[in-house]
């Protein structure tokens, strides 16, 4: 790799970095779940939390609804990731296997595809075992008009 391709890829790294750092800062439901950001690249970021006792349901494991909430915040996060606005235009998920109280997951949102309007991100919803516990698919779009102020 040429010295000026990595110097370009360093700054679309940082640029990632800053860009999700800022959307954590704004983003209260992601902080109230508890959320750490672990690794940012454009297009790509893996996040964690630990399951807490009141993310649990009546049947003593993690809540489908928290589960999506994280997948959907890793995927809110990444394609989000080049700094320019992007918001969900749908989703759906996947749930492979139950995710006790007490285990912390990991969450790894990849780009799929990437247009100017629009893009579709996959996410892996992973046990520290590294089990796959679910799987979601993100599609977003680019607001039309400004972007909402804080």
């Amino acid at each position: 790799m040429s010295r000026e391709a990595a110097s370009a890829e360093s700054d679309a790294v940082h640029r990632a970095r800053a860009v999700v750092q800022s959307l954590y800062l704004a983003d209260l439901a992601s902080q109230s779940l508890g959320i750490e950001i672990i690794d940012v690249a454009p297009g790509r970021v893996q996040i964690a939390m630990t399951v807490r006792p009141d993310m649990v349901n009546g049947h003593g494991m993690c809540h489908g609804g928290v589960i999506f909430a994280f997948a959907d915040s890793a995927f809110a996060f990444a394609c989000n990731s080049y700094g320019d606005p992007m918001v969900a235009a749908g989703a759906s998920i996947e749930f492979l296997a139950p995710t006790p109280r007490g285990e912390r997951l990991t969450a790894t949102a990849t780009e799929v595809s990437r247009g100017a309007r629009h893009g579709i991100y996959d996410v892996a919803v992973s046990a520290a075992s590294g089990e796959v516990l679910a799987h979601f698919r993100g599609r977003c779009s680019r607001p039309r008009g400004p972007a909402p102020s804080a």
